[in-house]
């Protein structure tokens, strides 16, 4: 099981490096080159943080991106549901269907359990954090 995409690590990357630079607005290229991602999946990332109200974007000479939010309100949980979809770490298919034995699962009340104590600690890990090194 991996917990983050490809996609969500990118974001962490460019969230953190867009965060150093303060209310400075910064470059997809300068972006790309500073953090060697490939510009096609860059561009897509910034543009799902955008729509997502985590960056604001600005066309135009000077223009470029910046926290829409204070990085200590960036959530690694937020992250993952915006590339990933919504935290789940069992979605007990039978078959390609739903468990008829869902409702009742004890195992699934437990993985429940589990899921909801792994998204709280990863609500509490926030760009602003991980910038401090933990």
């Amino acid at each position: 099981m991996k917990l983050l995409s490809r996609n969500t690590d990118y974001a962490v990357r460019a969230l953190c490096y867009i965060a150093n630079e303060k209310k400075r607005m910064v470059s997809v290229t300068e972006l790309v080159t500073a953090l060697k991602i490939p510009r096609p999946f860059l561009r897509k990332i910034l543009q799902t943080l955008n729509k997502k109200e985590i960056l604001e974007s600005h066309k135009g000479v000077g223009g470029g991106f910046k926290l829409a939010k204070r990085a200590s309100n960036v959530s690694l949980a937020r992250l993952i549901e915006a590339f990933q979809g919504p935290f789940t770490l069992n979605e007990c298919y039978f078959k390609k269907e739903v468990c008829p034995n869902k409702p009742s699962c004890p195992l699934k009340n437990k993985i429940d359990a589990i899921e909801r104590a792994v998204f709280k600690e990863l609500s509490n890990i926030t760009i602003g954090s991980i910038m401090k090194g933990g």
